[in-house]
């Protein structure tokens, strides 16, 4: 059974605080205002992907991509798709320096640049090789975006809403997925090359968005204190945390067990990735980083995603303007189911809530091979609208867990020091998963049919027993309480106990570090 910390430790001083917080974030209006720039400069950095998803799913039913590409299938199709993760790849050795170094708002701007370029190239590629490296382009600034903005999100939201706010970061996904589907959908009446160049200029939309609210929004205070920038991360906790109330004994608190964190996470560490396997707790860690990346990527939902017109051409659905309609149809149900879940997801235990989804994703997909097998074999037209109703029952079944929880868990999962280098762990065994899916997909949808299905049947029975025993509980604890999770480190959670207290000690709250104690109004 997973380890889990003990009970005394998910009644940390923060939750009791914030348990006495009755008014809603929208009724605070400097937490308002930073929700609502958090919006387009952090949650659409995941629109990015979905967008490009999309749009090379679209494409594959347009006539003129087609005819430019030499009508791609099997292994060549698979190059232009997982190009992009490959890209992804070639950045994960960099993202924790760029990241820790600069801070996480310096970092999404960077990797916005780089798609912004890559996004340009793609759209006015002349051959085959241009579009291909353009794509590689693309993937290696995303990366640097994605992890930078959910630390972010993690690091900057109030206790409250942390969950919410990681949850909602892999929902918007359906954003872009949704306008990549759209938009393909209006260019497939362009009779020129124009048809699939536009879209490819456009996906660079999100990052353009990213650049222009970059410094709307503060910088992580977690960053901050670890530069020995302490005023300034104290300032910035009043301002949002207690609407500018310095009194408040909650910012205090969270400054407290940061800086009282970051000590002891100091203490005889080792730097570099060697972080990620130093403790007994540290490579437990970092083995369910590596599981959840490839779940997260290799639970059939590539097939959906990047694959759908192959998918219906098995069944009998080939005609262009009906594909790419269903591929618009099954990216906007998968977001609204995304919003959804990402609102209620949250509210449980995460490891109870990963089990939930993997098993029934297992359901779903039994009942879809099934479904296929059957409209192959007796070319039945109920079959076939049997597979539709798996595709779409897919979405909710997915987003119960792997969309939902995954950076909520990961935020949670990794203490503060090696976050961006656990986030990066985790994209490379996710990128990686994901690159070989674009690659085999095509390749066992030709050549094994229904039969090729059955393979994602087994896997998802083995996430099943690897959840079940290797996921440890995360729900109900503050990120400085969860850097000490794991039994090994009890000492140092018993630690950081003592400082919360001392913050909230006779002498009052923490406030060594506020020279001016006006700028935290």
């Amino acid at each position: 059974m997973a380890p889990a910390a003990p009970a005394d430790a998910s009644a940390g001083i923060v939750a009791e605080l914030i348990k006495n917080d009755h008014v809603r974030w929208w009724n605070k209006p400097n937490l308002r205002t930073l929700y609502l720039l958090l919006v387009p400069f952090c949650l659409f950095i995941e629109s990015t992907s979905g967008f490009d998803s999309s749009m090379m799913n679209g494409m594959q039913a347009l006539k003129y991509w087609q005819d430019f590409f030499g009508h791609p299938k099997g292994g060549k199709l698979g190059l232009l798709v997982a190009c992009y993760n490959l890209g992804a790849l070639t950045s994960i050795p960099f993202i924790s320096i760029v990241s820790d170094h600069v801070g996480r708002r310096w970092s999404i701007v960077f990797g916005s640049v780089i798609m912004i370029i890559g996004s340009i190239m793609q759209g006015l590629s002349v051959n085959l090789a241009m579009f291909v490296f353009s794509r590689i382009f693309l993937g290696h600034g995303i990366v640097y975006a994605i992890v930078a903005g959910a630390a972010l999100l993690g690091e900057l939201g109030h206790p409250k809403e942390r969950a919410f706010l990681g949850s909602m970061f892999n929902a918007f996904y359906g954003v872009g997925a949704i306008l990549g589907a759209g938009i393909v959908i209006r260019t497939l009446l362009i009779p020129n090359n124009w048809s699939w160049r536009l879209p490819s200029l456009l996906q660079a939309l999100p990052s353009v968005i990213q650049i222009g609210f970059a410094f709307t929004v503060p910088e992580s205070p977690r960053w901050l204190i670890s530069k020995d920038r302490g005023e300034e991360a104290l300032a910035i906790l009043i301002k949002y945390h207690a609407e500018g109330d310095a009194s408040n004994e909650l910012p205090h608190v969270e400054y407290a067990e940061i800086k009282r964190a970051l000590e002891i996470e100091n203490e005889g560490r080792r730097r570099g990735w060697a972080e990620l396997f130093q403790t007994p707790g540290m490579r437990h860690r970092s083995m369910v980083a590596a599981f959840l990346g490839v779940f997260v990527q290799f639970s059939g939902n590539n097939l959906i995603s990047q694959y759908l017109v192959p998918i219906l051409a098995k069944i009998g659905i080939t005609d262009a303007h009906t594909v790419v309609r269903y591929n618009v149809g099954t990216q906007a149900w998968g977001f609204l189911v995304a919003l959804t879940m990402a609102s209620i997801t949250p509210r449980f235990p995460r490891r109870r809530m990963y089990l939930l989804c993997a098993s029934c994703l297992l359901c779903v997909y039994t009942a879809w091979t099934i479904a296929q097998a059957r409209n192959r074999i007796t070319k039945s037209t109920s079959s076939s609208y049997a597979v539709l109703v798996m595709i779409f029952l897919y979405q909710p079944a997915y987003c119960l867990g792997y969309n939902a929880l995954t950076y909520v868990y990961l935020v949670e999962l990794f203490p503060y020091y090696v976050r961006t280098k656990g986030l990066s762990w985790f994209q490379l065994f996710g990128r990686s998963a994901v690159m070989f899916g674009s690659f085999v997909n095509p390749i066992g949808l030709e050549n094994a049919d229904w039969k090729y299905l059955i393979v994602y049947v087994c896997w998802l029975c083995c996430e099943i027993v690897i959840i079940y025993f290797l996921f440890p509980e995360t729900y109900g604890k503050t990120l400085e309480e969860l850097t000490f999770l794991f039994e090994s480190e009890q000492e140092d959670r018993a630690k950081l106990e003592q400082s919360a207290h001392k913050a909230l000690g006779a002498e009052g709250p923490v406030t060594e570090v506020v020279e001016h104690p006006e700028k935290a109004a």
